[in-house]
Protein backbone atom coordinates (compact mmCIF):
# COMPACT_ATOMS: atom_id res chain seq x y z
CA UNK A 1 0.00 0.00 0.00
CA UNK A 2 1.23 3.15 -0.87
CA UNK A 3 2.23 5.50 1.68
CA UNK A 4 0.92 9.42 1.67
CA UNK A 5 2.99 12.39 1.86
CA UNK A 6 0.41 13.88 4.41
CA UNK A 7 0.69 10.88 7.37
CA UNK A 8 0.32 12.97 10.39
CA UNK A 9 -1.52 16.35 10.94
CA UNK A 10 1.61 18.10 11.24
CA UNK A 11 2.43 17.03 7.32
CA UNK A 12 -0.70 18.32 6.29
CA UNK A 13 -0.44 21.81 7.91
CA UNK A 14 2.58 22.54 6.67
CA UNK A 15 1.87 21.85 3.36
CA UNK A 16 -1.14 24.08 3.55
CA UNK A 17 0.79 26.44 5.05
CA UNK A 18 3.11 25.83 2.10
CA UNK A 19 0.75 26.40 -0.62
CA UNK A 20 0.81 22.74 -1.57
CA UNK A 21 -2.62 21.74 -3.14
CA UNK A 22 -2.06 18.14 -2.57
CA UNK A 23 -2.50 18.44 1.33
CA UNK A 24 -5.87 20.22 0.50
CA UNK A 25 -7.22 17.69 -1.87
CA UNK A 26 -5.62 15.16 0.90
CA UNK A 27 -7.40 16.51 3.78
CA UNK A 28 -11.20 17.28 2.20
CA UNK A 29 -10.95 13.22 1.32
CA UNK A 30 -9.84 12.44 4.41
CA UNK A 31 -12.11 13.29 6.87
CA UNK A 32 -15.36 14.30 4.91
CA UNK A 33 -17.47 11.07 5.32
CA UNK A 34 -17.13 11.58 8.85
CA UNK A 35 -18.92 14.90 8.60
CA UNK A 36 -21.12 13.62 5.81
CA UNK A 37 -22.20 10.50 8.45
CA UNK A 38 -22.94 13.18 10.98
CA UNK A 39 -24.85 15.68 8.81
CA UNK A 40 -26.87 13.07 7.10
CA UNK A 41 -27.87 11.56 10.55
CA UNK A 42 -29.20 14.93 11.73
CA UNK A 43 -31.23 15.65 9.40
CA UNK A 44 -29.35 16.62 6.25
CA UNK A 45 -28.62 16.49 2.96
CA UNK A 46 -25.25 15.07 0.60
CA UNK A 47 -25.33 18.89 -0.33
CA UNK A 48 -25.38 20.42 3.03
CA UNK A 49 -23.01 17.99 4.21
CA UNK A 50 -20.79 19.11 1.33
CA UNK A 51 -21.47 23.12 2.18
CA UNK A 52 -20.95 21.98 5.89
CA UNK A 53 -17.51 20.56 5.10
CA UNK A 54 -16.59 23.39 2.61
CA UNK A 55 -16.87 25.52 5.03
CA UNK A 56 -15.31 23.74 7.50
CA UNK A 57 -12.48 23.14 5.96
CA UNK A 58 -12.18 26.89 4.85
CA UNK A 59 -12.03 28.11 8.82
CA UNK A 60 -8.97 25.66 9.01
CA UNK A 61 -6.72 26.59 6.65
CA UNK A 62 -7.56 30.01 6.88
CA UNK A 63 -6.23 29.70 10.63
CA UNK A 64 -3.15 28.10 9.27
CA UNK A 65 -2.60 30.35 6.38
CA UNK A 66 -3.00 33.33 9.29
CA UNK A 67 -0.78 31.66 12.11
CA UNK A 68 -3.93 31.43 14.31
CA UNK A 69 -4.44 27.97 15.12
CA UNK A 70 -2.88 26.24 18.04
CA UNK A 71 -4.22 22.79 17.71
CA UNK A 72 -4.49 21.08 21.04
CA UNK A 73 -6.09 18.05 19.37
CA UNK A 74 -6.16 15.94 15.85
CA UNK A 75 -7.37 17.91 13.17
CA UNK A 76 -10.24 15.56 12.59
CA UNK A 77 -11.65 16.48 16.31
CA UNK A 78 -11.03 19.83 15.19
CA UNK A 79 -12.89 20.25 11.89
CA UNK A 80 -15.65 17.80 13.67
CA UNK A 81 -16.11 20.41 16.22
CA UNK A 82 -16.23 23.12 13.62
CA UNK A 83 -18.66 21.50 11.43
CA UNK A 84 -20.72 20.89 14.40
CA UNK A 85 -21.32 23.93 15.45
CA UNK A 86 -21.94 25.35 11.35
CA UNK A 87 -24.33 22.73 11.03
CA UNK A 88 -26.70 23.41 14.62
CA UNK A 89 -26.81 26.73 13.57
CA UNK A 90 -27.74 26.00 10.02
CA UNK A 91 -30.48 24.06 11.56
CA UNK A 92 -31.56 26.90 13.95
CA UNK A 93 -31.54 29.13 11.33
CA UNK A 94 -33.74 27.12 9.01
CA UNK A 95 -35.47 26.66 12.75
CA UNK A 96 -35.62 23.04 12.23
CA UNK A 97 -34.56 22.06 16.10
CA UNK A 98 -34.20 25.39 17.65
CA UNK A 99 -35.75 24.54 20.67
CA UNK A 100 -33.82 21.30 21.24
CA UNK A 101 -30.45 23.01 20.16
CA UNK A 102 -31.56 25.95 22.53
CA UNK A 103 -32.26 23.56 25.38
CA UNK A 104 -30.38 20.48 25.39
CA UNK A 105 -27.37 21.96 23.42
CA UNK A 106 -25.68 24.52 25.58
CA UNK A 107 -23.21 26.60 23.59
CA UNK A 108 -19.69 25.42 24.98
CA UNK A 109 -16.50 26.83 24.23
CA UNK A 110 -14.54 24.96 21.21
CA UNK A 111 -11.51 23.43 24.16
CA UNK A 112 -14.85 21.58 25.91
CA UNK A 113 -16.58 20.60 22.57
CA UNK A 114 -13.24 19.31 21.35
CA UNK A 115 -12.42 17.80 24.47
CA UNK A 116 -16.38 15.92 24.43
CA UNK A 117 -15.28 14.78 20.85
CA UNK A 118 -12.03 13.38 22.09
CA UNK A 119 -13.70 11.92 24.74
CA UNK A 120 -16.08 10.16 22.21
CA UNK A 121 -13.80 8.86 19.94
CA UNK A 122 -11.62 7.23 22.96
CA UNK A 123 -15.07 5.47 23.72
CA UNK A 124 -15.82 4.22 20.28
CA UNK A 125 -11.94 3.16 20.60
CA UNK A 126 -12.37 1.03 23.74
CA UNK A 127 -16.05 -0.27 22.46
CA UNK A 128 -14.49 -1.35 19.32
CA UNK A 129 -12.18 -3.50 21.27
CA UNK A 130 -14.34 -4.56 23.71
CA UNK A 131 -16.25 -5.77 20.13
CA UNK A 132 -13.30 -7.65 19.05
CA UNK A 133 -12.84 -9.16 22.27
CA UNK A 134 -16.29 -10.15 23.29
CA UNK A 135 -15.83 -13.15 19.93
CA UNK A 136 -18.03 -14.61 17.72
CA UNK A 137 -21.05 -15.59 17.86
CA UNK A 138 -21.76 -12.15 20.36
CA UNK A 139 -19.70 -9.71 18.39
CA UNK A 140 -21.76 -10.21 14.81
CA UNK A 141 -25.08 -10.68 16.97
CA UNK A 142 -25.10 -7.41 18.52
CA UNK A 143 -23.41 -5.73 15.43
CA UNK A 144 -26.52 -6.96 13.25
CA UNK A 145 -29.05 -6.06 15.89
CA UNK A 146 -27.64 -2.26 16.75
CA UNK A 147 -25.59 -1.41 13.60
CA UNK A 148 -26.96 -3.43 10.83
CA UNK A 149 -30.40 -2.73 12.46
CA UNK A 150 -32.15 -6.39 11.71
CA UNK A 151 -34.94 -7.58 13.29
CA UNK A 152 -34.97 -10.74 15.98
CA UNK A 153 -36.54 -12.76 13.13
CA UNK A 154 -33.66 -12.19 10.96
CA UNK A 155 -31.01 -13.22 13.57
CA UNK A 156 -33.27 -15.92 14.87
CA UNK A 157 -33.36 -17.67 11.10
CA UNK A 158 -29.13 -16.47 10.62
CA UNK A 159 -27.94 -17.97 13.97
CA UNK A 160 -30.51 -20.66 14.03
CA UNK A 161 -32.22 -20.12 17.53
CA UNK A 162 -35.39 -21.75 18.01
CA UNK A 163 -37.48 -18.38 18.64
CA UNK A 164 -37.04 -14.74 18.79
CA UNK A 165 -37.40 -14.94 22.81
CA UNK A 166 -34.06 -17.10 22.48
CA UNK A 167 -32.19 -14.95 20.40
CA UNK A 168 -33.51 -12.10 22.53
CA UNK A 169 -31.82 -14.03 25.93
CA UNK A 170 -28.46 -14.12 23.67
CA UNK A 171 -28.30 -10.26 23.04
CA UNK A 172 -28.87 -9.83 26.27
CA UNK A 173 -26.23 -11.87 27.61
CA UNK A 174 -24.08 -10.68 24.82
CA UNK A 175 -24.58 -7.31 25.54
CA UNK A 176 -23.80 -7.89 29.22
CA UNK A 177 -20.78 -9.44 28.40
CA UNK A 178 -19.74 -6.65 26.41
CA UNK A 179 -20.50 -3.82 29.22
CA UNK A 180 -18.31 -5.81 31.24
CA UNK A 181 -15.41 -5.92 29.20
CA UNK A 182 -15.94 -2.23 27.92
CA UNK A 183 -16.16 -0.99 31.49
CA UNK A 184 -13.36 -3.02 32.33
CA UNK A 185 -11.00 -1.21 29.71
CA UNK A 186 -12.76 2.66 29.97
CA UNK A 187 -11.47 4.62 32.14
CA UNK A 188 -13.50 8.61 31.80
CA UNK A 189 -10.99 11.47 31.67
CA UNK A 190 -11.74 13.57 34.58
Amino acid sequence: MKKSLYETDVAIMEGIRNNDERALAYLYKLHYPMISHFILNNSGTDDEAKDIYQEGVIVFYEKIKDNTLELSCQIKTYLYSVCRRLWLKRLAEKGRYANKIDDSEPYLPLEDDVSRHEEQEKQFGVMASALEEIGEPCRTLLEDYYIRLQNMQDIVEKFGYTNTDTAKNQKYKCLQRLKKIFFATYKPEV
